[in-house]
């Protein structure tokens, strides 16, 4: 039976794991073949062709063969045009990597979402107020290709639209419920169909990021019950990490580092 051989194939790194001395397994996302894991002989060597490239939130194209569980490297190319974000902007990458991680199985292809992966990386160069957008936004792109998200212009149970001057909130295992009007954490209808039209819109990631902007408070808490809900986790490592940076900031400067992105 022939190996199977692939080539300059769209991908990014979302994890590295030291393997041996010399070399690494990585952990990767094609927008073709899915999350896979690939080893890369002699990557840590001064002198490797791959220690430079195979860097996490940049766009490669990489060529592997295999079949079995862990294929092999063969080559990598660095797509060009996207900078290596810092501070909170590689943080919220991060999390955008450890949601994939968390929730995607293995040789499972999503054309779609690693379309949309695309392009919010390429928008963490963007300032603070705009990670915030980018984070939620990816959030909801993840849970609804993952099948989990209810549509949000309607209440579940009833099936019936949404109220745009009344307010709901969205509960793992239930969907989309009315809530009071004092609930802090609870959108208008409005808000709601707004969210849905973005994401169902020609532009759906531009879209829906603007559409997220001012919502983050809101949506922050009941997005991220969804997603532990689904991943099995309590809480996500990258934002048990900002936690605690913060609280370092918190204890040197006497005032938080960033703001809630995570």
């Amino acid at each position: 039976m022939a190996i199977t051989r692939v080539q300059d194939q769209t991908a990014y790194v979302l994890h590295r794991y030291d393997w041996s001395e010399s070399s690494l397994i990585l952990d990767i996302w094609s927008r073709d073949f899915g999350r896979l894991a690939v080893v890369a002989k002699g990557a840590k060597k001064p002198a490797s062709q791959f220690r430079p490239i195979l860097l996490p939130l940049q766009p490669l194209w990489l060529s592997w063969r295999g079949d079995a569980e862990v294929r092999t490297l063969r080559a990598a190319q660095w797509q060009g045009g996207a900078v290596m974000p810092q501070g909170e902007a590689l943080l919220t990458g991060f999390y955008l990597n450890e949601l994939l991680l968390r929730l995607l199985a293995r040789d499972d292809p999503h054309p779609r979402l690693f379309d949309i992966y695309d392009q919010a990386v390429r928008d963490l160069s963007g300032r603070v107020e705009t990670l915030l957008n980018v984070a939620r936004a990816f959030e909801l792109f993840v849970l609804r290709d993952l099948g989990v998200l209810p549509t949000l212009s309607q209440e579940s149970a009833a099936l019936t639209d949404v109220v745009p001057e009344q307010t709901y909130r969205l509960r793992p295992q239930a969907g989309l419920m009315h809530a009071p009007e004092d609930a802090v954490d609870a959108l208008t209808g409005a808000q709601w169909q707004r969210l849905e039209r973005a994401m169902q819109g020609a532009a759906p990631w531009r879209e829906t990021v603007r559409a997220c902007q001012g919502l983050s408070p809101a949506l922050r808490p009941q997005l991220r019950a969804l997603l532990q809900d689904h991943s099995g986790v309590s809480v996500f490592k990258t934002r048990q990490m900002w936690l605690d940076v913060n609280a370092l900031g918190q204890q040197t400067l006497g005032q938080p580092v960033s703001p809630a992105t995570l």
